[in-house]
């Protein structure tokens, strides 16, 4: 049997954001965050969309935790 405190410590490690570095052409850079503000995302959220989709598109779809709609939150 698993200890809850020890299950609550796997869950909260899971659900934590994973950081990248990731080096881009500044071309590249520039397209994609003109893209994004286009889509009222931030650059980093429109990136982690274009990766989802194409994830879906070669058949390794993941379960994830949605995206969170573009655009300011409601107050």
């Amino acid at each position: 049997m698993v200890d809850p405190e020890e299950q609550a410590g796997q869950d909260r490690a899971r659900k934590e954001r994973k950081s990248i570095l990731l080096r881009l052409d500044p071309a590249v850079h520039e397209a994609l965050a003109k893209w994004a503000a286009d889509d009222l995302r931030s650059l980093n959220a429109h990136i982690e969309l274009l990766l989802r989709d194409a994830l879906r598109k070669s058949g390794r779809d993941v379960k994830a935790a949605p995206i969170r709609r573009p655009g300011r939150p409601k107050a």
